[in-house]
């Protein structure tokens, strides 16, 4: 499991409510696929920008857009991304291992028209594009990310 993957999932666990202490989150998070130190879960605190409060830590003010654990779409593509292919108006992305849910919400976090929707296993996005003419454009843009 990736950092952007853990991070990921704090921040939508700080969307649910306040979190506990980072003892009881480092049980959460085990139990959810993350082995990870009391140290790590600081720097991920820090890093995601959340806050202490009396319940527990929160993202400031409440909003996602603070605490954006994700980088710009193009770094995802370069470090994650091993091919790109497509059928019709669907795009298939080959990932490393445990990389396709990163991809699948740096994509989606963009907001591009041109995306239908995203599905993420392990190692596969499938993008879905409107038509054929606008999945070959996202292809061009994908894969011009990549170089």
């Amino acid at each position: 499991m990736t950092k952007l993957a853990r991070q990921q999932l704090i921040v939508e666990l700080a969307h649910d409510g306040p979190l506990p202490n980072q003892q009881e989150l480092v049980k959460v998070l085990s139990r959810r696929g993350f082995a990870v130190t009391q140290a790590t879960l600081s720097r991920d605190f820090n890093e995601l920008g959340l806050v202490r409060t009396p319940d527990g830590y929160t993202l400031p003010n409440g909003e996602a857009a603070a605490a954006e654990p994700a980088p710009g779409v193009s770094r995802i593509v370069r470090e994650f991304v091993r091919d790109i292919r497509r059928a019709q108006n669907l795009l298939v992305i080959k990932t490393t291992s445990g990389s396709a849910q990163p991809v699948a919400y740096a994509v989606d976090a963009e907001g591009w028209e041109e995306v239908v929707g995203t599905v993420a296993g392990d190692d596969t996005v499938l993008i879905i594009a409107p038509d054929n003419k606008t999945a070959k454009k996202l292809q061009t843009r994908l894969e011009d990310m990549r170089a």
